[in-house]
């Protein structure tokens, strides 16, 4: 009797283990798409239209446009200014310096204010952006890198994978997290917004991602090695950064820290 019992037991437990795949499957099927790899960046270059002088006195950390004015801030200790540019020449004009405890870096003009990010002073110092006249400071609880603006928010990075929208006063609207397939891309310095996608310099490297600002998603990697030649490049010719969009013609703009030239560029799929 017991034999018999065992027995039906066994073909039992066979049938249930045979069917669990067809019982299942639709289920597994679901958890593997959810897991599926996702897709890589699209892989871009760069031609140069034209290039530029650009001081090498700037230790470039922030670049963008307002109203059709090209405006630089820089960075090291005691050597950190803002100014106005003009392309054709390099000239610098309505040009300050920061105090020498401030390593300066990203700066954006937002709602009639011009801010200007320090790196580990933890804080960001706000100017009228008219007259320039500082006004405030506001602790910044991150380390300052980049800054550029959608015109709703301001947006940072930190150095890290992290890419936050802030509002005027510098606290957290939302973050995301930026990621090339699975892989998180660190290090995201000067920043800027250009039709709709978040611009950012990868430090140490001559790669600019370009980022889906809702889900942090790197869509494109803009390849810019090479651009500036070695028969310019000096000891202390320093790594690129500074990414500029004029919207009044469309025209992007590059440069680099303590680069002699600013680059025009457009960008071209592989």
């Amino acid at each position: 009797m017991n034999m018999m019992y065992n027995c039906l037991i066994s073909n039992m437990l066979r049938i249930v283990v045979l069917m669990l795949p067809l019982l299942l499957g639709s289920g597994c099927r679901d958890r593997q798409k959810k897991s599926a790899p996702s897709v890589e960046a699209t892989r871009c270059s760069v031609e140069v239209v034209n290039e530029y002088p650009h001081s090498t006195e700037s230790y470039t950390q922030g670049l963008f446009f307002h109203d059709g004015r090209l405006y630089e801030s820089t960075g090291q200790y005691g050597h950190s200014y803002f100014c106005e540019v003009d392309i054709p020449t390099g000239e610098r004009s309505r040009r300050f310096d920061i105090d020498r405890k401030y390593f300066g870096e990203g700066s954006v003009i937002f709602g009639g204010k011009l801010y200007y990010l320090t790196w580990r002073n933890y804080a960001a110092l706000v100017y009228d952006a008219e007259t320039l006249k500082f006004e405030r400071s506001i602790v910044n609880p991150r380390e300052g890198w980049g800054l550029t603006t959608d015109g709703k928010s301001l947006i940072m990075s930190d150095g890290s994978s992290n890419i936050y929208f802030l509002d005027a006063n510098l606290k957290v609207q939302r973050r995301i997290v930026v990621k090339n397939g699975r892989k998180s891309v660190g290090l995201l310095n000067e920043l800027e917004w250009i039709d709709g996608k978040i611009w950012a310099n990868v430090y140490t490297s001559d790669f600019i991602v370009v980022i889906n600002p809702e889900n942090g998603v790197v869509e494109k990697i803009i390849d810019c090695r090479g651009l500036l030649r070695e028969d310019l490049r000096t000891p202390e010719t320093d790594v690129l950064n500074g990414i500029a969009y004029n919207p009044s013609d469309g025209k992007i703009y590059v440069t680099g820290k303590l680069w002699p030239r600013l680059f025009e560029i457009k960008v071209k799929n592989r």
